[in-house]
């Protein structure tokens, strides 16, 4: 340990070394103690073994023992010296909220499988759920295998129909813990390959009264197709009846921002399969997701982005796309906007692939792109940090912009852009 350490930079107040962490030298806000004696901050040790380090960071003895104890007396000592410095500028650390303890999810998880009482079964799982919904930390010690699989059990009782309400809450209190957890691929698996569980979400999805029902069995969706990891498998899940429906109906949720956001992200995944791209749009799946694509937060607008892009690659899905703004004029100009945008470069590209869709050969719709200002935004996509996929996307407009863009012949020769990637 230093025997001096630099005082705090914003109050100009010395931290007592042992109020500091070993390994980022910060004041620690949640102290914790390993197997070897010692005590770092929690989110430095956790970063610390997260990385692939099995040794304790101060006396590099193994940790056989990967348990954090929390170090409630220091915690309260760090909160002492910090009021008593509050004159100084020194805020107090809050009080951690601890991860739930594993053995309170077991028990939780035992009741809600064993009991022959519904009532008890629905406490116990609404207790999982509001630890779930506490934090990642309290999801990361739920989502274990047994839990999930017993959930998933629990989730499908009764086969493809609804039930009576009563009996029906069980499995809606599974499932809204499930709709908080990823599943694994033989998780997935348990899912989409029984016909009556399918059923069971696509009924759930567009028929349930409840609205919280319908985005939970959304979520379940989506954590099937990305678990499952496979084309077929989702195909399986876009083609079960009412599923494609539902999360189209989610989609146009405007007062419900959750389902919005739900509803896009389980049309995203499951477009990923070809299969269900031509079933998106039957569904009304572009007037969708292009109508509600300005209101959604960077990371969901990708995902919508690469949602048009991909039903702008199946029959009637550039003609839908292009209806659902209103328009190819109002097409181009919100693409190009997309492009504009901070969300990401990914963003950016996915607008770039379902513009080239959109202009295709029409003239008119090109001048309009250029009008717009696409061809500096395109530059950028080519000359800047982004995948070779988007550099390549951006020199298929280019080139196709080539007779609407007067001053191309001076600049398209560069080999800024159009060298091969």
């Amino acid at each position: 340990m230093p025997v001096s350490v630099a005082p705090l930079d914003l109050a100009g107040v010395t931290i007592p070394h042992h109020f500091r962490c070993p390994i980022s030298l910060e004041l620690m806000r949640d102290p914790v103690t390993v197997c070897t004696g010692q005590t770092y901050d929690r989110a430095s040790i956790e970063s610390w073994v997260a990385t692939g380090n099995t040794t304790c960071p101060v006396t590099r003895a193994p940790l056989t023992d990967f348990t954090l104890i929390p170090n409630h007396n220091l915690r309260r000592i760090i909160q002492d010296w910090c009021v008593a410095h509050r004159s100084l500028g020194v805020e107090r650390i809050p009080t951690p909220k601890q991860p739930a303890d594993p053995s309170l999810v077991r028990s939780l998880l035992d009741s809600a499988a064993a009991s022959s009482f519904t009532a008890s079964r629905v406490a116990a799982l609404r207790r999982l759920r509001s630890l779930a919904r506490e934090s990642d930390k309290n999801r990361a010690v739920i989502s274990t295998h047994e839990t999930r699989s017993t959930l998933v059990e629990i989730a499908f009782e009764g086969g493809e129909q609804l039930e009576l309400p009563e009996a029906d809450q069980p499995a809606l209190e599974a499932m809204a813990v499930l709709a908080m957890l990823p599943l694994t691929e033989t998780e997935s698996a348990a899912v989409a390959s029984r016909p009556e569980r399918l059923c069971r979400l696509g009924e759930t999805v567009t028929r349930h009264p409840s609205m919280e029902a319908r985005i939970n069995a959304a979520a379940v969706i989506e954590a099937v197709a990305v678990g499952a990891r496979s084309a077929e498998t989702r195909a399986s899940v876009g083609g079960t009846n009412g599923v494609m429906q539902g999360l189209v109906a989610l989609a146009e949720q405007r007062a419900n921002p959750r389902a919005v956001r739900v509803g896009i992200r389980g049309l995203f995944a499951l477009c990923l399969a070809k299969e269900n791209r031509g079933r998106a749009v039957a569904a009304g799946a572009a007037a969708a997701v292009v109508g509600r694509l300005g209101e959604l937060a960077s990371s969901d607008a990708k995902r919508a982005l690469a949602t048009v892009e991909l039903l702008c690659r199946v029959e009637g899905g550039r003609e839908a796309v292009v209806a659902g703004w209103g328009g190819g004029e109002a097409a181009v100009v919100a693409l190009v906007r997309a492009m504009a945008g901070k969300a990401s470069w990914r963003a950016a590209e996915h607008a770039a692939g379902a513009l080239l869709a959109v202009l295709g050969p029409s003239e008119a719709l090109q001048m309009e792109a250029v009008a717009a200002g696409v061809v500096g935004h395109l530059l950028l996509l080519v000359q800047g940090g982004c995948s070779d996929r988007a550099k390549r996307k951006a020199q298929l407009l280019l080139k196709l912009l080539r007779s609407a863009w007067p001053h191309y012949d001076s600049i398209a020769n560069s080999d800024d852009f159009l060298r091969p990637f």
